[in-house]
C-alpha cells in the first residue's frame, strides 16, 4: 500500500475550484516537506506549492500564487490544495510527494528538487475546459 493517496481531481470549468487531497498512512507527513507538483503532457513537472509540516512556511509557484493555497490537517493526515479561479493551462496530472531529510521549503519546492521526495502519491487528472 502506497503511503500517500491523492483524491480530488476532475473536470471544471475555467474560473471553477477543485480541491485535492494527499491522504498518509502512519506518519508519513510528520516532520516533512509535502509537495504538490503537476504534468502537462508534452511539458516537464513543475512546482506548484510545498509546505512544511515542521514549521508551517509555505511556497507557491508564481503561476499559482493568489490562486491556489496550500493547508494541513493533522489530525486526518492530509495536505490540501485548494484550487480557485482555475484555468485552462491548470490542466495537468497532479502528483503529492513527501521528503523526510531536513531541507527547506524552498529548495524541495522546484523541479527538479534540491532533495529526494521519500514517496510519491499516484496523480490525480486536473482537466480545466469549458
Amino acid at each position: 500500500q502506497l503511503p500517500l493517496a491523492v483524491s480530488g481531481g476532475g473536470l471544471v470549468q475555467p474560473g471553477g475550484s477543485l480541491r485535492l487531497s494527499c491522504s498518509a498512512s502512519g506518519s508519513a507527513l510528520e516532520n516533512a516537506v509535502i509537495g504538490w507538483f503537476r504534468q502537462a503532457p508534452g511539458k516537464e513537472r513543475e512546482e506548484v506549492s510545498c509546505i512544511s509540516s515542521r514549521d508551517g512556511s509555505t511556497y507557491y509557484a508564481g503561476t499559482v500564487k493568489g490562486r491556489f493555497t496550500i493547508s494541513r490537517d493533522n489530525a486526518k493526515n492530509t495536505v490540501y490544495l485548494q484550487m480557485n479561479s482555475l484555468k485552462p493551462e491548470d490542466t495537468a496530472i497532479y502528483y503529492c510527494g513527501v521528503e523526510h531529510t531536513n531541507i527547506t521549503v524552498q529548495a524541495m519546492c522546484r523541479w527538479p528538487p534540491i532533495g529526494t521526495y521519500d514517496y510519491w502519491g499516484e496523480g490525480s487528472q486536473v482537466t480545466v475546459s469549458s
